[in-house]
């Protein structure tokens, strides 16, 4: 039996989970013709919904994840790869 206690970091699930939907987020914009960084840009200053398509669930992916966790982790990455 191993008797080893598992680290859990849980900035890094929802880091991880921010760029997953993040990546899908801009994918379906992009798609559908939008300029993916203005149209999260303006999600995320407003909290306006409609910024972000409906196509492919994308604004109901975005609206799962606090926009204050994905400013953060966006943050975070810029900062730590600066």
């Amino acid at each position: 039996m191993l008797d080893k206690t598992t680290l859990f970091d849980i900035d890094e699930l929802q880091d991880a989970l921010v760029a997953t939907t993040l990546d899908e987020v801009y994918d379906a914009l992009k798609e559908r013709g939008y300029n993916p960084v203005n149209q999260i840009v303006g999600y995320l200053i407003s909290g306006d919904p409609g910024y972000i398509t409906s196509y492919k669930n994308a604004r109901s992916k975005i609206l799962t994840v606090d926009r204050g966790k994905i400013i953060e982790a966006i943050v975070r990455d810029y900062l730590e790869h600066e």
